[in-house]
Order: structure tokens, then sequence, then C-alpha cells
């Protein structure tokens, strides 16, 4: 595990390297989908977070240019709160899921993966359970494919193309999130393990851990505020934010939200 490369960022901890030992499991091939969450929510009647609370993140170039001035986050400007804005509503409330049920859910807090988790008799995977199945086998890539970003100038994930955040072209075929399955799977048959949209891990993140996990097994530190993601999204871009790689690292706090986080599912082999 971790970034060899000095190409990431020091306060995220993605060095040492380090051996990791860990133990057979499954994972899902795509993350969880608009559908496979609806299925969730008819059965159980679970509310989200952000439906709880009334309101999520959306990123501003969604939005229309007379849209009412509303809470925005210091450090990501492009983040804004917009009211009513929720997993089945991405944009707000005068969006739907009726061209993306095979997207991934977004609008998901870390609290909601594990009420989906625990309702289909699964778990979030760990950062190194993450880490292991988005390499696909390989070693020390950037990405899950090898070095190059767009090998061949084929594109192989969802990530920003053009200047952030004020245009996007979306020559990689996607402005907003692609469905799970889009662009070949890597060599262990999951799709779109890097960008497209942040994955929730099982961990509390901690920044110094690599120094110190045990080299079986790594379960994260045991307490912390905020909660690891991994494999960056669609709003990623190498001018400030390269996490796109299946060595990086990023978290937030387990009740937020925005319009790229969502989840994929593990389960122990027992």
């Amino acid at each position: 595990m971790g970034n060899h490369r000095d190409d990431g960022y020091p306060a995220d901890g993605e060095t040492p390297v380090h051996a990791v030992r860990l133990d057979r499991f499954l994972i899902a091939p795509e993350t969880v989908t608009n559908d496979q969450f609806g299925e969730f929510v008819k059965e159980t009647r679970y509310r989200t977070e952000a439906e709880v609370f009334g309101w999520s993140f959306v990123f501003a170039g969604f939005l229309a240019d007379d849209f009412p001035a509303t809470r925005s986050v210091a450090a990501a400007p492009w983040w804004r709160q917009v009211f009513g804005a929720a997993w089945n509503h991405p944009e707000g409330p005068d969006s739907d899921l009726s061209t993306r049920r095979d997207h991934p859910a977004t609008h998901i807090s870390w609290n909601d993966a594990n009420a989906f988790c625990a309702w289909s008799g699964t778990r979030l995977p760990t950062e190194a359970e993450w880490e292991f199945a988005a390499r696909g086998g390989r070693a020390a890539s950037h990405f899950p494919w090898g070095d190059e970003l767009t090998p061949n100038g084929k594109h192989r994930m969802n990530v920003w193309q053009g200047a952030f955040p004020e245009r996007n072209s979306g020559a990689d075929g996607h402005k907003v999130t692609a469905p799970v399955g889009a662009y070949r799977p890597n060599g262990y048959g999951l799709s779109n393990m890097t960008g497209n949209i942040w994955e929730w891990c099982a961990d509390w993140f901690d920044p110094g851990y690599y120094a110190r996990s045990p080299g079986e097994n790594p379960p994260g530190s045991k307490t912390g505020t905020h909660r690891a993601m991994r494999g960056g999204s669609y709003l990623c871009h190498k001018s400030y934010c390269n996490r796109y790689r299946v060595d990086s690292r990023s978290a937030t706090t387990p009740d937020s939200s925005t319009g790229n986080i969502g989840f994929r599912v593990a389960k122990s082999i027992v």
C-alpha cells in the first residue's frame, strides 16, 4: 500500500509504502446504483441524512446563474448548499433519476452507506481491501490500468476535462456521473475504481496510520472524526486534486453528503 512516486499530498498520509496481507474477501464489481439504493429505500423507508437535514452540497456548475445565494464550502467554493438535494434529486428538487437509474447513488453519507450494508448483509471495504482491489493485480501504478491517464488517447475513467472549475469539455463522455459499468474494468473485473465518485471505506481516517498500521488486515484507526474515502470523482483534475489514483486518500465527516460521494459493498469470506 501507499505512494512511492512523491506525486501525492503529504497531509493525506499516502506514505510510507508498506506491505499488507489480507484475508480473502468479496467486493462488488460496481458501486451501488440508484436503482439498488431505491430498492433499499422502498423496502425499509429509510431516509438519508441529506433528506433529514433538508439539503446537500451540489457542484455550483450545475446550478442556474440566478440560483439564490446559499452556503458554500470555504476551501472549495464550488460546492453549494442546495435545499432539497438528495440521492433521488441530485441537483435539487427539480432534478430526478429518470436517466440515471444505472448511475451510482450519490449524496450518500457514511452512515447511509452502513445502513444499506446492514440491510443487504454486506459491509464497506477497508482502505486496504479497497486499494488491493483497485490495483487489479498491478503493482505501483498510478491507475488500475497503468501509469498513463489516457493510454493511446483513450479515456479510461470519468474525471474533469478542461479548466477546473470553469469549463468541462466532457471529452471522456460524461460531465456528471457515468453509469457504474462505464469504461473497461480492471484486472479483477471491477469497474470505475478511480474517477466517477468517491467511495466510502470502513476506516476512520488518520494521516499517520500507515506508519504504525499492522501488517495483516489493517482495520484503520480506532477513533477519529472523519471516515476514509478512495478513488476520486468526476470533479477531480490534476490542477488542484490528482486524487484519482489508486493510492490516493481523502476523508470527510461520516454525516457528510455531496453529489460525488457514494459506495460499493464488500463481504468477508468465512
